[in-house]
């Protein structure tokens, strides 16, 4: 096969190439070990920095150490060249933040759900959205794009086409969104999200093979397969949330049985009776702290039922990493026990060996960043070869 490229596609590759390289690295490279570090020789990578530089998204800071002669520059990253806006639309509550370009929390937001109708949701992001772009600090781009994490199958063209938590199908959200607003949104599962979030900014970090597990009001995974995220042949994998663990068990609103997001979510508090003192996860882990039998046994009850899924999982995808984030990943101190001795008990032998199952570093934050991560990403251009 040729591979050919006009000399427009292959300066926005090494653009690219650059450009993430020093954020990744951020104050610690000069041009020289840019250089050396992409293959790009040295006046190309000096001609891409330069242009960076007066685009206001790499600057300067000062001198670095010499190994003879004159003292290389560093560069650094300019995260505060612009900010985005990070949204999870959860079932009871729609969260967000506003970060800068390194992914750093800015401000943050929160707005309780009574109803899921649509009109009533859109009109509560756009007043999350509007009250973070009010606060936003002057920046050289200012606000260049928002990313929402959702709690169901998103497609390639922004629409949420089935959300059962919600009741929605075929939701032109970025459209909607867009057209609101007038910057780029980008769309996706909450779960895909918060494992970007865990990849880039928490505990993932130069993780090759990581399973990201958000557990809040439903279950859902993101799957990172050789350090890229996998989404299947259409777009839809990591509804592991629906995945039947029991065959005769509850009804789901997705419309099968068993569903491991019955057991093992925040829906198990609707399903635990009048003997449960609290039905929201804060209130819960107060009363479990203070010693409360009841909210304990309850988180029991959940990380056993984690286990199983977790379990499942491990034995499918043979991880190095797995992540457990959202809502429950407040939890940790009463649902890592049992769930672990599920894992330790049912895991296959081999599949165990060099695993990690940790909670998430960025706690209920992480699909939030990693929403904004991807409105970053839109903006700075992600321009690569694949052979």
């Amino acid at each position: 096969m040729k591979v050919t490229g006009d000399q427009a596609l292959v300066k926005k590759i090494n653009r690219s190439l650059v450009l993430h390289t020093i954020r990744k690295h951020s104050s610690t490279l000069s041009r020289a070990r840019v250089s050396e570090m992409t293959g790009l020789n040295k006046a190309t990578v000096s001609n891409l920095v330069a242009e960076l530089c007066e685009q206001q998204l790499v600057t300067e800071v000062g001198p670095g150490k010499s190994s003879g002669g004159r003292k290389p520059l560093l560069l650094h990253f300019n995260a505060m060249a612009g900010t985005v806006i990070g949204i999870e639309l959860r079932v009871k509550q729609l969260t967000a933040v506003l970060c800068d370009l390194g992914g750093n929390v800015l401000e943050e937001r929160d707005h309780t759900l009574a109803r899921h109708d649509l009109s009533y949701v859109l009109e509560a992001m756009k007043k999350v959205i509007s009250s973070l772009m009010e606060a936003a600090p002057d920046t050289p781009y200012g606000t260049v794009g928002i990313g929402v994490g959702v709690p169901g199958m998103v497609d390639e063209n922004g629409i949420v086409l089935f959300a059962p938590n919600l009741g929605w199908e075929m939701v032109h959200l970025r459209q909607l969104l867009e057209e609101a607003f007038s910057v780029p949104v980008t769309i996706d599962n909450e779960a895909n999200a918060g494992a970007q979030g865990e990849l880039n900014f928490g505990a993932a970090k130069d993780v090759r093979h990581l399973l990201y597990i958000s557990a809040g009001s439903g279950i859902g995974s993101g799957i990172i397969i050789g350090g890229e995220l996998y989404k299947g042949a259409r777009g839809y994998a990591g509804e592991t949330g629906h995945m039947c663990i029991e065959a005769d068990g509850r009804p789901c609103t997705c419309g099968s049985r068993g569903c491991w997001e019955l057991y093992a979510s925040e829906k198990t508090y609707d399903t635990a009776g009048t003997a449960l003192p609290a039905h929201n996860t804060p209130e819960l882990v107060r009363l479990a702290s203070e010693g409360n039998e009841a909210a304990r046994e309850q988180f029991a009850q959940m990380g056993k039922y984690l286990g199983i899924g977790v379990t499942n999982l491990i034995n499918s995808f043979n991880p190095e990493l797995i992540v457990i984030g959202g809502a429950l990943s407040e939890v940790r101190d009463w649902l890592a026990g049992p769930m672990q001795a599920v894992v330790a008990e049912r895991t296959l032998p081999y599949h165990k060996q060099q695993l990690e199952i940790t909670f998430s570093r960025l706690g209920s934050r992480g699909t939030m960043i990693g929403a904004g991560f991807a409105a970053v990403m839109h903006f700075l251009g992600h321009a690569r070869v694949t052979l």
